[in-house]
């Protein structure tokens, strides 16, 4: 599958799901997070934390929204689970939503405590050092593929100092 850049130049979303998976695995020793870029968004410090639990775990990242339009975050799959719920945390509440707002020349953080994913009926328990497929789907761009790292249980990104 391609897909259009803002220039016009064409690129494959394979290749970038490739180019992210090598990131991923290079800065993985590291301790940095996963990082993709398509079509004016942005994803940076992709992570699912490794679960304590056998059939669920959660995920966060950020879009960067570099374009002159909103857009929303309107589904996420991936293969190591049955579906994948978007939350929004409001007041200490979590609230299962059919969206999120990634407004334009902004962000939609996910993070601990905040917005998330949850991942259900896992069909394996994912282990510190995997990789985790997930793609986003969105209102307005073609979807994008990430390779999330999974993280040890207690990984916190604002008290590593990666953001």
């Amino acid at each position: 599958m391609t897909a259009r850049t803002p220039g016009g130049h064409q690129r494959r979303t394979t290749a970038a799901a490739a180019l992210a998976l090598a990131c991923a695995l290079t800065l993985g020793a590291c301790s940095a997070d996963a990082t993709s870029s398509h079509e004016g968004l942005e994803v940076t410090g992709a992570y699912l934390p490794e679960p304590l639990m056998t059939d669920m775990a959660g995920g966060y990242f950020v879009i960067h929204n570099h374009g002159a339009e909103d857009d929303r975050l309107t589904g996420v799959t991936s293969g190591i689970a049955d579906s994948v719920d978007m939350h929004r945390t409001t007041g200490g509440q979590m609230e299962q939503v059919d969206s999120l707002p990634v407004p334009a020349g902004g962000r939609l953080e996910l993070a601990r405590g905040g917005n998330h994913l949850m991942l259900h009926d896992l069909k394996r328990k994912p282990e510190e050092g995997d990789t985790v497929r997930v793609t986003l789907q969105f209102a307005h761009h073609d979807p994008v593929t990430l390779q999330v790292p999974v993280k040890a249980t207690n990984h916190n990104p604002a008290t590593t100092g990666h953001h």
